[in-house]
């Protein structure tokens, strides 16, 4: 056996599954970036790309770069041309509608929204502009054409890389099963010609070489699928045994950096999400609340004149106007708080005080006498550095939420904990629960399952969180109740 050619194909194997492993990254923050337009994921497209080049470059065993890396090479550079001149296009883009938010027009308030997926979406965006004649500039129609067209040869590009990688990665395993074939042949070749004793400890020496190699083979094959488990920590010194040791530590960083990537792309998709929706929720908001405020006040100054004089149905219209105006004016006030929010002013509040006081609070408009209210903290107080008023409208939505699951009737547990420098609140009451879809949107804007209701509320409550540097997350089951979990920084975050 040539433990040399053993050593280079490992390589390469490790090699083909790097080149892999970083090719769908790069197509990852390819789509991210073309899904939220931001300039990180375009930093993200670049950094891949410079890794893959090192790779092919410097990365072969033998110091050779085989044709299939060099076409891959070749197609990589093709990839970053056109990348490259997509993003320039769409900074140009944006230079034309930073220039056209200073025009006045009845459909301002869709240029945001034009602005956020212009990418993912370019002819569409391109049939809204024509449409509203929102930009003045006319190339701003060509650009977005000519960027339909460049994505489409990028995200071709983009599948021949993977195809590519995947052949390179097929290539490399073949290689090494081969290698593992050969090492079984050369051990039954020389176990016949060689002394009793000798034969035994080649066997053992050769079937561990060549279990390890199958173990390492499988554990591969489980990482390119999205799974990263850890091989036995081997007692021996050899090659082999280093290249698990090897491998192990690549498994753990890649699973780490899995967690951090999913972690931070939902973090990332909720934001761009939650700003998007504040944008569009600012424009709808602003253009009804003028002529809601003279509906209302029309409506009231109608109700005065007629006075006594109205028949029965006129008063029961003008009242019902009134009411439902002031409804309308209520779900607009939810819209504008969610969009805008507010400057944190923040101080140090007594948690317990907050509490107590919210609840009191949502007593003035709902029926508590059948809701059992505890209360489990620290009795001599926990003190917290947060926008009381702003955290007051936190428990106030989450006990309105909690009053409406139990039908007004059950009990409401609020829990605090002190865990070192953060305080953890559990809110948990008996009511009806959620479904697994209910716990998955529970935090989206406008999600409601109530007959009345904007959905605005948690929606709400996660922004407040958020400017805390505060968490929240919610716990439920169907028929068993639900528990909301806050976790806050104790000082200024």
């Amino acid at each position: 056996m040539d433990f040399v050619k053993i050593k280079e194909d490992l390589r390469y194997l490790e090699l083909a599954d790097s080149i892999r492993s970083k090719s769908l990254q790069l197509r990852r923050h390819e789509k991210n970036f073309f899904l939220y337009g931001d300039l990180k994921e375009a930093e993200s497209v670049y950094r891949y790309f410079k890794e893959l080049k090192y790779l092919i470059e410097h990365g072969s065993p033998s110091g050779k770069v085989e044709p299939a890396l060099q076409k891959l090479e070749k197609k990589l550079n093709e990839y970053i041309n056109a990348f490259e001149r997509i993003d320039k296009t769409a900074s140009e883009f944006h230079n034309i509608l930073n220039r056209s938010k200073t025009r006045k027009s009845p459909y301002s308030f869709i240029l945001p929204f034009v602005e956020s997926t212009f990418l993912q979406h370019p002819l569409q965006g391109a049939e809204l502009l024509r449409r509203t004649s929102l930009v003045a500039d006319k190339r701003s129609l060509e650009i977005l054409r000519s960027l339909s067209q460049e994505i489409n040869s990028l995200r071709g590009l983009g599948e021949e890389i993977l195809i590519l990688s995947k052949d390179i990665d097929k290539t490399a395993r073949e290689r090494a099963e081969n290698l593992i074939s050969i090492s079984q042949k050369s051990a039954s070749i020389l176990i016949p010609s060689s002394f009793f004793i000798g034969l035994f400890l080649l066997f053992v020496i050769s079937q561990g070489v060549v279990n390890r190699l199958r173990m390492l083979m499988e554990t591969v094959e489980k990482t390119g699928k999205g799974y990263f488990p850890l091989m036995p920590v081997p007692t021996q010194h050899d090659e082999v045994s280093r290249l698990i040791r090897t491998f192990n530590r690549m498994e753990e960083d890649l699973k780490q950096r899995e967690e951090d990537l999913k972690r931070k792309e939902d973090e990332l998709f909720q934001s761009k999400k939650l700003a998007a929706i504040g944008t569009l929720a600012s424009g709808v908001a602003h253009e009804l609340n003028n002529p809601l405020n003279n509906i209302h006040i029309s409506a009231q100054v109608l109700q005065r004149e007629a006075g006594k004089k109205a028949s029965p149905f006129i008063k029961e219209a003008l009242n019902d106007i009134i009411s439902q105006s002031m409804r309308v004016k209520g779900i607009v006030s939810d819209l504008l708080e969610f969009a805008r929010g507010g400057e944190l002013r923040l101080r140090e509040v007594e948690l317990n005080n907050l509490i107590t006081g919210a609840y009191k609070s949502l007593g003035y408009s709902m029926n508590l006498n059948n809701i059992k209210f505890v209360l489990d903290s620290d009795p001599n107080g926990v003190v917290i550095y947060a926008d009381p008023e702003q955290m007051e409208r936190v428990f106030i939505n989450i006990f309105t939420n909690a009053f409406d699951a139990m039908n007004g009737k059950g009990r409401l547990t609020v829990k605090a904990e002190q865990e070192g420098e953060m305080v953890r609140i559990k809110i948990s009451d008996t009511g009806s629960g959620m479904s697994n879809e209910g716990k998955e949107r529970v935090f989206e804007p406008f999600y409601t399952t109530k007959d009345k209701g904007t959905g605005l509320g948690l929606a709400i409550v996660f922004n407040i969180m958020r400017k805390h540097n505060g968490k929240i997350s919610v716990e439920s089951e169907e028929g068993k109740g639900t528990t909301f979990t806050i976790v806050l920084p104790k000082t200024r975050g």
